[in-house]
């Protein structure tokens, strides 16, 4: 069963506990880490981050169940940005 509050280890080496469903800006946001944005809907990529490998755009994203209670989030790098 997945857990309703996760714990996320951030790329600054912080961790928090997040209820899953949260936004990702706002988590990272009070576990003081600076996520990138540009057009906050989705479409420029920029607030891209790497969710246990997987890349989502954390404007428009939500912190998902984790069936083993841990997400570790990596800043995904774009050339272009």
């Amino acid at each position: 069963m997945a857990s309703r509050t996760v714990t996320i280890h951030w790329p600054n080496g912080t961790t928090s506990a997040v209820a899953a469903g949260s936004a990702w800006l706002e988590a990272a946001r009070q576990a003081g880490v600076a996520i990138p944005t540009g057009c906050l809907g989705g479409s420029c990529g920029a607030c891209e981050i790497e969710v246990n490998g997987r890349v989502v755009r954390a404007c428009i994203a939500t912190v998902p169940p984790s069936r083993s209670g841990e997400l570790t989030v990596e800043l995904a790098v774009d050339p272009y940005w």
